[in-house]
């Protein structure tokens, strides 16, 4: 699952980023106030997919009860542009004003929907902490 939202995300799509997220689910910002909505999370989404930085995922752990998963990721933003210097597509550092690459440790919830696929029903990027 971390692969495929990695994918979709470095296509710059948000619809298809969206798609990752299950009815109801919740998206924990780096300002620590979840968004709730579907719309919540496409705005939050937004704003990471804006800095024109690539994402790499390394799952930690994956841990699975029936349809439920806890996945512990690391991951980063800003490696694979700006010769290897964190930089968006316009030579700035991620989030405008910080030099290199963006990290954290994701623990997101996902849930295997009726049709077979997984879909984020917890997103935290941060880890519930924030940034």
């Amino acid at each position: 699952m971390p692969y495929v939202f990695a994918a979709r995300f470095n296509a710059g799509d948000p619809d298809a980023v969206q798609e990752m997220y299950a009815p109801g689910a919740v998206f924990v910002p780096p300002d620590g106030v979840p968004a709730t909505t579907p719309e919540g999370i496409r705005r939050a989404n937004a704003a990471f997919l804006a800095l024109g930085l690539p994402i790499t995922v390394r799952p930690r752990q994956v841990r699975v009860a029936g349809d439920t998963a806890l996945l512990v990721v690391d991951w980063e933003l800003g490696t694979g542009k700006g010769e290897g210097k964190g930089e968006g597509a316009d030579g700035r550092g991620a989030h405008g004003a910080v030099a290199g690459p963006v990290r954290g440790t994701a623990t997101d919830v996902a849930r295997r929907g009726p049709d077979g696929h997984w879909r984020y029903l917890i997103d935290s990027p941060f880890g519930g902490s924030p940034a």
